[in-house]
């Protein structure tokens, strides 16, 4: 079966099992989705991840994290940039999301980064998603 987005499948299949408080999702692997979760990861959106190998093209195992209290640590998971209408940023104009609380995902030259890295190297890009 293939998908026309799989980055949207990958953020709606997190946003569905943080909602039901799963400890874990899997999502189909390719090179951008182990991108946005070292991202997620890095910035303390989930605990880890993990990759899954099998005969076909593979899985991420993503762990979700939670507050001691049970609370999302993710509030929301938004695809920005869409197959139908595709958004770019330079550096200049990449902003902090929400006070610097969220991170902007961005596919840029030199890998995918999120946008505080993407204004330290002075670089821009697609602008993929947003998470807060």
């Amino acid at each position: 079966m293939s998908l026309s987005d799989p980055i949207a499948d990958m953020l709606t299949r997190i946003r569905n099992a943080a909602r039901v408080k799963k400890t874990s999702v899997d999502v189909r692997r390719s090179n951008l989705c182990v991108g946005i979760a070292r991202i997620l990861k890095q910035e303390g959106f989930v605990e880890d991840f993990k990759e899954l190998a099998d005969d076909a093209q593979g899985h991420i195992r993503i762990y979700l994290k939670y507050s001691a209290d049970g609370a999302q640590t993710l509030h929301g998971l938004e695809r920005v940039s869409k197959p139908g209408r595709r958004v770019y940023r330079g550096y200049e104009e990449i902003t902090p999301l929400r006070s610097g609380m969220g991170v902007g995902i961005f596919s840029t030259s030199r890998g995918i980064l999120g946008d505080r890295e993407c204004r330290a190297r002075r670089v821009g890009g697609e602008y993929l998603a947003r998470v807060y």
